[in-house]
């Protein structure tokens, strides 16, 4: 078999050794380009991840410390001493006039009530000095009567948490609600 332009020599590259010594030392630039800024690329985010943490954190501290500050706080937390006599429907609750808590009963808030929980009903800050709570509270009695009663208990907030305790009761034979304010020590 005859070719048609002759016996021809083979080859095998076309590129120069030198020009082939400039496409491998381009490459081997590209890669090492390429994982030097995949590297820095990590180190940023990570670097950047650890400012943003450090930064909310500090936000945190400084909206605890302004917003909510320890020594102006004020918790009521709420409990049954009569546990079988009310029936109880709803609470709410008055911080110098204005609203600052209402809850509706379930039945399970109910039995847990009347099992000797403890609820918290409000807790927020208050200026220091004299201060009025009212408490609106709905129940339905023993004898099947509905009772709404508001009560009122004036108190003097000291530099510090206060705490206080309603406790909620009702007597026979007219089982009319009586509310006792106690402060937590």
């Amino acid at each position: 078999m005859k070719t048609l332009f002759g016996k021809q020599k083979s080859q095998y590259c076309r590129i120069s050794p030198w020009n082939r010594g400039l496409w491998v030392s381009g490459i081997l630039a590209a890669l090492v380009t390429t994982s030097v800024a995949a590297t820095s690329l990590d180190e940023q985010i990570e670097r950047l991840t650890a400012e943003v943490t450090r930064h909310s954190a500090s936000v945190h501290a400084l909206e605890q410390q302004l917003l909510h500050p320890v020594n102006t706080r004020v918790a009521v937390f709420l409990t049954l001493q009569n546990r079988q006599a009310l029936d109880l429907d709803s609470v709410e609750l008055f911080l110098n006039d204005q609203p600052v808590a209402s809850h509706l009963y379930s039945a399970t808030e109910r039995a847990s009530l009347e099992q000797g929980g403890v609820q918290q009903l409000f807790i927020g800050n208050l200026a220091d000095g004299s201060h009025q709570l009212k408490a609106v509270v709905n129940a339905r009695s023993v004898n099947k009567r509905f009772v709404r009663r508001e009560l009122e208990h004036r108190f003097e907030k000291r530099s510090g948490t206060l705490r206080l305790q309603m406790t909620l009761d009702a007597r026979a034979p007219d089982y009319e609600p009586d509310v006792t304010f106690r402060e937590w020590k």
